[in-house]
C-alpha cells in the first residue's frame, strides 16, 4: 500500500519513495525551491521544522542544497521545555544536525525560555514568535497516536491548540506517555504556512495516516486539523 493509493482530500498531494534517503532528498528539493522563492520575492524566507528523530536525514539533504542561509530565519513547531543543552532539546537537534556549515548563518529563533514554569515559558516564546514574519515553510511529522507538533490528544490545552481562531502562537503542552513539558506552536499559527509538508515513514504510520482520514474528531487525532488543501504528504515505506 502507498500513500498515493490512500483517498486524500481534494488539494493534499502525495509523493511516494522508496526509501527514507530518497524521501529526504524529494523533501529537500522542494523545501529550498520554496525557501528560494521567499528569498527572490520577500528577500527573507521562514522555515519552521520539526524535532525528533526522523527528520535527521531530511536536515542534512536539506544543508546540501543551494540555499542562501543568511536571509533564512528557522524556528521549531514544537520543543520540549528543557534547555538545549539536554539530550532531548529539539534546538539541541538542530544545532546538531541542521544549523551547521553553511546553514549556520541562519536565524534561530528558539522557542524554550528559562521561566519561572511553563506557562510563563509559553508566553515568552508567544511573544518573540509574534516577531515572526510569517511562515514561508513548514514541515511537520505524526505522531503513532496521531499527534503533530506537541498537538497531544488528551493534553489539558489541546482545545485552545487546535482553535483556528485562537490569538495565541505558543501554548503549554503535555505528552501524555512521554516526559518532558512541552511548548508548541497553535493551529492558528501552523495554519498561516503558505507551504505545508507532512513528512511520514513506514507502515505504522501509513496506519495512523489512514485512521485519520476515516474520522472527523481532531481532538481525538489533531493531525486531522492539517489533513487539507494545501498539504503535501511525503512518505516512504
Amino acid at each position: 500500500m502507498a500513500i498515493s493509493e490512500l483517498q486524500l482530500p481534494e488539494g493534499v498531494t502525495a509523493h511516494d519513495f522508496n526509501s527514507a534517503a530518497q524521501l529526504a532528498e524529494g523533501l529537500a528539493k522542494d523545501v529550498a525551491g520554496r525557501l528560494n522563492t521567499a528569498i527572490a520575492a520577500n528577500g527573507q524566507a521562514t522555515l519552521v521544522v520539526s524535532g525528533g528523530r526522523s527528520p535527521v536525514a531530511f536536515f542534512s539533504a536539506l544543508i546540501q542544497q543551494p540555499l542562501d542561509w543568511s536571509k533564512v530565519l528557522v524556528t521549531l513547531a514544537d520543543e520540549r521545555w528543557v534547555p538545549v543543552e539536554h539530550a532531548d532539546s529539539n534546538a539541541g537537534l538542530l544545532k546538531r544536525h541542521l544549523l551547521t556549515g553553511k546553514a549556520a548563518k541562519a536565524r534561530f529563533l528558539n522557542l524554550y525560555r528559562a521561566a519561572g514554569n511553563l506557562e510563563a515559558a509559553a508566553l515568552d516564546a508567544d511573544k518573540a514568535l509574534a516577531e515572526l514574519p510569517g511562515i514561508d515553510v513548514l514541515v511537520l511529522g505524526m505522531g503513532d497516536d496521531g499527534h503533530t507538533a506537541s498537538l497531544f490528544p488528551n493534553s489539558p490545552n489541546l482545545a485552545e491548540g487546535l482553535d483556528p481562531q485562537s490569538s495565541r502562537r505558543c501554548l503549554p503542552m503535555l505528552a501524555p506517555s512521554v516526559p518532558h513539558q512541552r511548548l508548541s506552536m497553535t493551529r492558528a499559527l501552523l495554519a498561516s504556512a503558505e507551504f505545508t509538508a507532512l513528512s511520514v515513514q513506514g507502515s505504522g504510520k501509513l496506519a495512523t495516516l489512514r485512521a485519520a482520514l476515516q474520522g472527523t474528531d481532531i481532538a481525538e487525532m489533531p493531525i486531522r486539523a492539517f489533513l487539507q488543501d494545501p498539504l503535501d504528504i511525503y512518505w516512504c515505506p
